[in-house]
């Protein structure tokens, strides 16, 4: 496994599951958006407090690929890296199986950021990434 900023280990629940006995395609994101929920609440920021002062982060694009199935009852680790792409705050996502290391899903989030309903060129983002070192 290569190295992250933020891990995150979870467990997969039943009614996550589809009829085949894999996790539904759509609840990958939704493992990614908890981590990176997750991961802000780390360097002390959170959502609600956010919009309570005029900020609010939108997902502008997704992408995933699909490369093993978890199945319930299996423990996952998510885990991200973050880069600033213009205004946009990009996160690469990956989610690997615990019990063997498997690469389950692979994925890239960018998000714009909105203060009091107008556009910003990503200042916010600038000082997350100063805060962390990183480049």
């Amino acid at each position: 496994m290569k190295e992250y900023l933020f891990k995150l280990t979870e467990k997969v629940r039943d009614y996550e599951c589809d009829l085949q006995g894999v996790v539904n395609n759509a609840n990958y994101q939704h493992y990614m958006e908890h981590t990176r929920h997750e991961f802000l609440e780390s360097l002390g920021e959170n959502f609600g407090d956010m919009h309570d002062n005029g900020l609010d982060a939108f997902v502008s694009r997704v992408e995933i690929s699909y490369k093993t199935s978890l199945r319930s009852g299996d423990h996952y680790i998510s885990c991200l890296n973050m880069y600033k792409k213009g205004v946009k705050l990009a996160f690469e996502q990956d989610i690997y199986r615990k019990s063997d290391g498997a690469l389950a899903a692979k994925g890239t989030v960018e998000s714009v950021l909105v203060e009091n309903g107008k556009l910003t060129r990503g200042e916010y983002f600038d000082e997350i990434i100063k805060r962390m070192n990183i480049k």
